[in-house]
């Protein structure tokens, strides 16, 4: 007679994982608990989805908790690859090598796409590749006219923390958990390896075998997303959902509530492109006029305190390059924006641009718009 393997709460073994972060990091919400927890469990999973989110630690600041929690991460995912000085060859070939591929963690990974690092495209090609199951990346290998193309799988997990903010297309396929330095009431336990490296990986262990229990039926699942999360967030918090589905208790409502909490945050702080930034602020300065003159909208923008626009380069916006910006955009009825001759209320003929003209960009690219408006054109400079 065959002994019937024991029953494995998923919801506690949960429960257990945020606990376990909860005594070594200080995440900025609970709804990052959750999202890090169900991360943590995704990775003993991958096969059973057709992407992987990527998890950003990211602040603006040093000593905010970063590296702390990709070290507790470390301890509770199948096959921790630290790369800090991986080159992309070197992960090409760890990935793709055995019938397990690593769970990648960079740390520090200001310092391979900040804006002192270069591009790294070769990286970030990787990277972005490596987020679906389909994803492969090709490289010619052998020496002079004896070389071939060869394919190495890119899939895998990929967790990382750092200063500032991350390339869009890594940025888009991301849980984004923004780290902030503990306030003096904020207490935490201190982490020591030798100590509490062996709780984390027995974690690990019960995450793996409840793993085996789940992943025919998370295979299948296409988990109910909550209403607004679409697209590439989609993407994002499906197998995070497909978890805590599978993982039951509270964890479903839960892990709703921090998926919304989270694609939110991430579109507050979302510049995207440059050219939907100021897309979006024009419309706030606009503020429901139907037109405004040149000057004004670059006043406008140039007093955005948290905007680029006043340091273009070592020099505020100007009009050339407002016009150069939104020329590529169009009109509802496919002409370039461009600026026009409207009358003040003074009655002086300038340069500007129309409401109208911008209306189908603004609903194409930018978010909802805010219930108020930070700034808006000067009173009396539009149209009546």
């Amino acid at each position: 007679m065959t002994d019937t393997p024991p029953t494995i709460d998923g919801a506690e073994l949960l429960n257990d994982v945020e606990r376990f972060h909860r005594r070594f990091n200080a995440f900025p919400t609970p709804g990052a608990y959750v999202a890090v927890a169900l991360w943590d469990a995704h990775a003993h999973l991958l096969d059973a989805f057709e992407s992987t989110p990527r998890l950003a630690f990211l602040s603006p600041e040093p000593g905010s908790g970063k590296s702390r929690a990709l070290e507790i991460v470390e301890t509770l995912v199948p096959e921790p690859m630290v790369a800090v000085n991986a080159s992309p060859a070197a992960l090409f070939r760890a990935v793709s090598a055995g019938e397990r591929p690593p769970t990648v963690l960079f740390d520090e990974i200001d310092t391979i796409f900040g804006p002192k690092a270069g591009d790294n495209e070769e990286l970030r090609g990787w990277m972005n590749a490596g987020h679906r199951r389909s994803g492969v990346t090709y490289r010619c290998v052998g020496d002079g006219g004896n070389q071939t193309v060869v394919e190495f799988p890119s899939y895998c997990g990929v967790a990382v923390a750092g200063l500032g903010s991350l390339p869009d297309t890594i940025l888009t396929r991301s849980v984004i958990i923004r780290m902030r330095r503990r306030a003096p009431n904020e207490r935490v336990e201190a982490f020591r390896q030798r100590l509490h490296t062996a709780e984390g990986n027995a974690l690990r262990e019960r995450l793996a075998a409840w793993a085996d229990t789940v992943r025919e039926q998370i295979s299948g699942a296409w988990p109910e997303l909550p209403e607004g999360v679409t697209d590439r967030p989609a993407d994002v918090w499906e197998p995070l959902l497909a978890i805590a589905d599978a993982a039951g208790g509270d964890w479903p409502a839960r892990a709703r509530a921090a998926c919304v909490e989270l694609v939110e945050d991430a579109k507050r702080n979302d510049k995207g492109s440059v050219g939907i930034r100021l897309l979006t602020d024009l419309r706030d300065v606009f503020n429901g006029a139907e037109r405004v003159p040149t000057g004004a909208l670059l006043a406008g923008l140039i007093a955005r305190e948290d905007a680029p626009w006043g340091d273009m380069g070592g020099k505020p916006l100007d009009a050339r390059a407002l016009a150069k910006w939104l020329r590529e955009y169009v009109t509802a009825d496919n002409r370039p924006i461009v600026a026009r001759n409207i009358r003040t209320a003074a009655g002086v003929v300038v340069k500007g641009y129309s409401a109208a003209d911008l209306a189908d960009a603004w609903t194409r690219y930018c978010p909802p718009p805010s219930p108020t408006s930070a700034t808006s054109a000067t009173p009396g400079e539009n149209t009546p």
